[in-house]
Order: structure tokens, then sequence, then C-alpha cells
């Protein structure tokens, strides 16, 4: 009698691991689906960022060579 008591003691522990893992599951899931949400908000915020700084950037890249090019014809009397 004393080896089926000790059986289901046994189960009864084993059955509570489990419960636990189920639950500490739920929460990492949890938690990861929060982290995934927040990571795919900051990505569209930088890419956003980005185009604006390459725009910016192209901008006076284009600016500045057109300058220069106008500079150099200056200088060389072309107008």
């Amino acid at each position: 009698m004393s080896e089926l008591h000790d059986i289901d003691r046994r189960v009864a522990v084993l059955e509570q691991i489990a419960a636990d893992t189920r639950q500490a599951l739920i929460d990492i899931r949890a938690e990861l689906r929060g982290l995934r949400e927040d990571m795919n908000r900051r990505f569209e915020a930088t890419e956003a960022r980005q185009w604006s700084n390459f725009r910016w950037l192209l901008g006076i890249m284009l600016g500045g060579y057109a300058g220069l090019f106008a500079l150099i014809a200056h200088g060389l009397h072309w107008f």
C-alpha cells in the first residue's frame, strides 16, 4: 500500500510540474508577442527616418554637384 501512495504522490508532483511549465510557456509566448510587436513598431519608425535622411542627403549632394558645376562653368567662362 505504501508503494501505491508513493506513486500517487510522484504523479501529483509531475502533474504540478506540467501545470507550472504550461503556465510558464503561456507567459513566455505572451512576452514574445509583445517584444515582436515592439520590434516591428521600432523597425517601421527607423525605416521612415532612414528614407527621410536619404532624401535629405540626396538633395544636398545634387545641390552641391550643381553648385560645383556652376562654379566651374563660371570660372571657365562657359556662361
